[in-house]
C-alpha cells in the first residue's frame, strides 16, 4: 500500500479534462451544504497529511490518532459510546465545537510540528465561527486538548518508532527481495508488530498464505497480471489503465472523502459523525497493522520479481520475462501478499456496509489524476474496481487483493463488535 508518482499518458490528460467537467456539473448541480466542525476538521486532517506527503501506511496511524481524539472528546462530554482509550468525563458546559477544535488541533500540531502555522490559522478560524459562551469554550478547548494528549501518550508506545535493521527479504524462488529501479529495502516491518488499536493481536486475522508456485490457481494469477498489468504491449483499455493509476494514492485519505461525502447528506448528530470516522479510521489502521503482520509473515514475491524469474518457479503454466515491468514502473517496497490497499479498503467498506448499507452512490476523486472522478454505486463495487487496479497496475495478484479484502473485513468486523458499542 504505496502511493507512486507515475507519468500521465496524454490520452488520460484528456480523460482528466472531460471527467473534471463533469465532476462540476455534478457538484454544482448537488445540494450545497455548509461543513460542521467535525466533517471541517477531517477536512483539515486531509489537507495536512497531504501536505506532509505521509505515506498511506503511516496515514492510517495518523488518521485514527486524530479521529481517536476527536471521537473520544466529543463522547467524553455527550456519553453514547463507550470511549476508544481517554476514559475522562467531560466537564459539565463544555462546548462540544471547541472540544472538537482543540483534539484535532492538539493532535495534528503534535504530529505535523512544521505546519503549525497554518493549523494555528485554521484553529483560529474555526473557533471564530462559535457563538458560545466564552467559558463554554474555554472548558471545551481544555477538554479537547487533555483528550488528544491521552491519544498522543497512549500511541507514543505502540511501537511506531522501533528502528528495525533493513529489510532486504530472501532470495528462495518465491520471497520478496527489494525490486527495481530502486531496490529500497522493505518499507515499515515494524507495523508487523505494532500493538493494534482493537484487535487482540497483529495476527490474529493472519491469512492463510499464497498459493503453492506450482498451483494452477498461482498461474492463473500471474499470467493475468503478466498481461494486465505490464508497462507495454497490454490488452488493457484505456479505461482500465485510468482506474489503476487513479487508486494509486493515499488508500485512507480515499475513504475518508468518501465518508465525508456520504455524511453529509444525511442528518447526523456531530457525535454520531464522530464515530463514523472514529470506527472507520480506527479499523484501516488496525488493518493495515494486521496485513503488515501477513506481509512480513509469508514475505511473498512481487510479480516484477516472480515475471523475470518465472523460469525457476517450477511452474510449466508460466513464462519468463527478463524485460518487464508494471504499468505505475515503480513497485511498492514491500512484500507482495497480502495487498495493503485492498485490506484496508475492506476494512473500510465493512465499517461504512454496515453504518449505511452497501448500495450508497458517490463519487472520489483521487490525488494521482487531479481533476478525475469515478462513480460508484455501492462501496462494494468502489473494492472489486481498487481490487483490478492492483493488477492492472502490475504490483499485486489478484488472489492477495480477495485475501486481503477479506482480512480487513474481518478486522471491522471485530472492531465494529468491541469499538465505541452504544452504552
Amino acid at each position: 500500500m504505496t502511493a507512486l508518482k507515475v507519468r500521465t499518458p496524454n490520452a488520460l490528460r484528456v480523460v482528466a479534462r472531460t471527467s473534471m467537467l463533469l465532476a462540476t456539473f455534478l457538484l454544482t448541480t448537488a445540494s450545497v451544504r455548509a461543513d460542521d466542525i467535525v466533517t471541517h476538521w477531517n477536512k483539515v486532517m486531509l489537507k495536512t497529511v497531504a501536505a506532509g506527503g505521509t505515506n498511506p501506511l503511516v496515514s492510517t496511524r495518523v488518521m485514527a490518532i486524530v479521529q481517536a481524539s476527536v471521537f473520544d472528546s466529543v463522547n467524553g462530554i455527550q456519553h453514547g459510546y463507550t470511549q476508544i482509550h481517554a476514559d475522562i468525563p467531560g466537564p459539565q458546559g463544555a462546548a462540544v465545537p471547541a472540544a472538537v477544535i482543540e483534539s484535532a488541533y492538539t493532535a495534528l500540531v503534535a504530529l505535523y510540528p512544521t505546519q503549525k502555522a497554518s493549523l494555528d490559522a485554521e484553529r483560529a478560524a474555526s473557533l471564530a465561527t462559535l457563538h458560545l459562551s466564552a467559558t463554554a469554550i474555554s472548558l471545551g478547548k481544555q477538554f479537547g486538548k487533555l483528550v488528544a494528549n491521552d491519544i498522543l501518550t497512549w500511541r507514543s508506545t505502540d511501537g511506531f518508532a522501533t528502528i528495525l535493521p533493513p529489510y532486504l527479504g530472501g532470495t528462495d524462488i518465491g520471497e520478496w527481495r527489494p525490486t527495481p529501479p530502486d531496490f529500497t529495502p522493505g518499507a515499515l516491518p515494524q507495523f508487523a508488530t505494532m500493538t493494534p488499536w482493537s484487535i487482540r493481536s497483529p495476527d490474529q486475522f493472519r491469512s492463510a498464505g499464497p498459493p503453492a508456485l506450482n498451483s494452477d490457481e498461482y498461474a492463473v494469477a500471474f499470467n493475468e497480471v503478466k498481461t494486465m498489468g505490464s508497462a507495454t504491449n497490454s490488452s488493457r483499455t484505456l479505461d482500465q489503465t485510468v482506474l489503476a493509476i487513479f487508486w494509486a494514492g493515499n488508500t485512507p485519505a480515499y475513504w475518508n472523502r468518501i465518508a465525508d461525502s456520504v455524511v453529509g447528506h444525511r442528518q447526523m448528530t456531530l457525535l454520531r459523525k464522530a464515530r463514523v470516522f472514529a470506527l472507520l479510521n480506527v479499523a484501516m489502521a488496525d488493518a493495515g497493522i494486521a496485513c503488515w503482520d501477513t506481509k512480513y509473515h509469508y514475505v511473498f514475491w512481487r510479480p516484477i520479481t516472480a515475471i523475470t524469474l518465472a523460469d525457476r518457479d517450477g511452474n510449466p503454466a508460466t513464462d519468463v520475462d527478463r524485460s518487464w515491468t508494471p504499468l505505475l514502473g515503480v513497485t511498492p517496497a514491500h512484500p507482495e501478499y497480502i495487498s495493503g490497499h485492498s485490506t484496508v479498503s475492506g476494512s473500510a467498506v465493512k465499517v461504512l456496509s454496515n453504518i449505511f448499507g452497501n448500495n450508497v452512490s458517490f463519487l472520489i476523486d483521487s490525488e494521482r489524476l487531479p481533476g478525475v472522478w469515478r462513480s460508484f454505486s455501492s462501496f462494494s463495487q468502489a473494492l472489486l474496481e481498487i481490487h483490478n487496479a492492483r493488477v492492472f497496475a502490475g504490483i499485486h495478484y489478484r488472489f492477495s487483493c480477495v485475501e486481503g479484502s477479506a482480512v480487513g473485513a474481518s478486522v471491522a468486523r471485530f472492531v465494529l463488535q468491541h469499538s465505541m458499542r452504544p452504552i
